[in-house]
């Protein structure tokens, strides 16, 4: 925050002319007023009077700080600064713009040295609790807003900047206190409503956020960002048609990618995917390093089969610090060059299912010379090290030296694969032989003369589309009627709790409980018939054991599931089952249930 400009004039060096001080205070007064073309020519007057005059080098460097012009602003502080280095205000504003021009640590000396002169300057304890939230310090900068606060409890702008770094430390009850502080000083901040409906959003409190945003925007209804945030709350509720309505609004009002992206979205999963397609080639066009658009259009080139492209894309898709925070350092990322003879790192990235689904890639960069080692999340160790081509497997940071290194899902775009060239062979993941045969001995258990069908209802509850992908196991109870079937809960999670008021076909064969890794669900998926599962990592893991699977979709699949299609060329034993409409599953359920009897043996 800056601070501004006052009325009383001040100079370094021989008191002013009286001329000259008229001129200051017009133009200090000007300024004031938010008139920076009225106080321009002023404050350039005062300095032809007088090129000294601190007081209008510094307010002259404010002016054009908010104007955005940070490099003239630092000059003209600066001068200022040689001139008097004991002006607290000066040097809290030079922190300000050094902070614009990207020099943090230059800014927290200049916010120090404000300190060191006046202890209780609330602007600069804000200012500097700002530059230490940039940099991470998240803690550290609540200790700089509540001094600030101490100095100035109606200090509006420290009160907002505290909630944030709650925020930003999950501490969103201490965060929304802020702002109901904020805004009973001031019952018109459109600010403080916005960000008490980020914190309600962080806290799964729709209905909440939902409030807080439409109350910022009817204080400011031209508030782009409340309405990307409500259109996204309202999205998740699945009101796609309302959520569309409020991306448009922030597009008319900021045509910038991220909103254009949202939109795009939004489109999508109305099926609109012309529509969607434009959006996104729309943001490229503004930004074409945009990572999020280069990824969704390439989800969208996918989808439709188009993998040429859709790969192409695919490779663009990093935002910079994911991509660093899975890079190897001093290791050439791979880009297709020849492997014979190399040794090659593979990093495992996003969910499980990406995982199992890609994981297949290691016995095809085998065959083309690569000593391959994986490093993969921990839970899909020791599993994935019994896949054929994999020399090594390993969680956490590589402690070999490597000729490459490529992220899982970029492999696809690096052998240029086509739906054609899917290496769809399975099973290309094993499960233990020893756990196998332990859990055949409890399977065996049960009535040896029925299907073994294992179930999965939910994905996880953190998963974006989860709303829709995920199914409530009441609404599969007529699945429990069908005959000689007997079922597995392969179910882990929030949503095991289900089964306890479930139809007693679906409780009687419950081992979730012993399975604590995905080695253990892989053992007792190879005693079963078949799985049937929503969209999640145990279908992607039955498939690639090569098992039977069927799949329930929501209308707005996954891109790996294509369209229309009831196969995958992904999993040759995989059978697909869509929604026709958005949220119903009664038609899916009574196809699966037709299938399994017309399947049974």
């Amino acid at each position: 925050m800056e601070h501004q400009p006052q009325s009383d004039t001040a100079s370094t060096g021989t008191p002013p002319s009286a001329y000259l001080a008229s001129v200051l205070d017009a133009a200090l007064e000007e300024h004031l007023a938010g008139r920076l073309d009225s106080a321009e020519p002023l404050y350039r007057e005062a300095l032809v009077l007088d090129p000294a005059q601190a007081q209008a080098l510094h307010y002259f460097g404010v002016l054009q700080h908010q104007r955005g012009n940070h490099s003239f602003a630092a000059e003209l502080m600066s001068e200022a600064l040689k001139l008097d280095r004991t002006n607290a205000a000066c040097w809290s504003n030079r922190g300000l713009v050094a902070a614009a021009l990207g020099h943090p640590q230059e800014a927290m000396i200049c916010y120090d040295q404000a300190l060191q002169l006046q202890p209780d300057f609330a602007d600069a304890r804000n200012n500097f609790g700002v530059a230490l939230q940039a940099q991470g310090a998240f803690d550290e900068a609540i200790g700089q807003y509540r001094l600030a606060l101490a100095a100035n409890p109606l200090f509006i702008d420290a009160l907002l900047n505290l909630g944030t770094a709650f925020s930003k430390l999950d501490r969103y009850d201490e965060a929304l206190v802020c702002y109901q502080d904020v805004l009973t000083l001031d019952p018109q901040s459109a600010e403080a409503h916005f960000n008490a409906g980020n914190a309600h959003t962080a806290q799964r409190n729709h209905s909440a956020a939902i409030a807080s945003f439409q109350q910022a925007l009817l204080l400011r209804p031209s508030y782009a960002e409340a309405h990307v945030n409500l259109g996204s709350v309202i999205g998740k509720l699945g009101d796609y048609a309302g959520a569309e309505a409020h991306y448009r609004q922030a597009v008319a009002l900021k045509p910038n990618p991220t909103n254009l992206v949202c939109l795009g979205g939004s489109l999508g999963a109305q099926g609109r995917l012309d529509e969607e397609e434009g959006c996104y080639r729309d943001a490229l066009a503004l930004n074409p390093n945009y990572a999020d658009a280069h990824q969704n259009l390439a989800w969208l080139l996918l989808k439709r089969g188009d993998y040429k492209q859709g790969w192409a894309e695919f490779a663009r898709r990093w935002r910079k610090r994911d991509y660093e925070a899975i890079a190897v350092p001093n290791v050439a990322e791979w880009h297709g060059e020849p492997l014979d003879g190399r040794r090659l790192l593979v990093i495992g990235e996003q969910g499980f299912g990406d995982h199992f689904q890609f994981l297949r890639y290691a016995r095809e960069l085998e065959q083309r010379g690569a000593t391959v080692d994986l490093c993969v999340r921990e839970p899909l160790l020791p599993l994935v090290g019994r896949i054929p081509g994999v020399h090594r497997a390993l969680s956490g940071k590589p402690d070999s030296e490597y000729d490459f290194w490529v992220p899982l899902m970029s492999v696809p775009s690096c052998v240029g694969t086509e739906l054609s060239t899917i290496p769809a062979a399975v099973p290309y993941m094993f499960a233990d032989k020893a756990k196998i045969k332990t859990w055949r001995k409890r399977v065996a258990a049960a009535d040896q003369s029925k299907r073994k069908v294992g179930l999965v209802w939910a994905g996880s509850p953190t998963f974006g589309n989860d709303r829709y992908r995920s199914v409530v196991l009441a609404d599969l109870a007529a699945l429990s009627e069908v005959k000689n079937i007997a079922w597995y809960a392969l179910q882990k999670g929030p949503a095991h709790d289900q089964l306890a008021g479930a139809p007693k076909t679906f409780r009687a064969h419950d081992f979730t409980a012993d399975l604590h890794n995905f080695d253990e669900t892989a053992a007792l998926i190879m005693n079963l018939d078949l799985v049937i599962a929503v969209d999640t990592g145990v279908a992607h893991l039955a498939a690639a054991l090569g098992k039977p699977v069927w799949v329930l979709l929501p209308a707005n699949s996954d891109w790996r599931w294509l369209e229309e299609r009831s196969d995958s060329p992904w999993y040759p034993t995989m059978k697909l089952f869509r929604q026709t409409a958005l949220g119903d599953w009664a038609q899916v359920v009574k196809r699966v249930s037709e299938e399994l009897r017309d399947t049974a043996p």
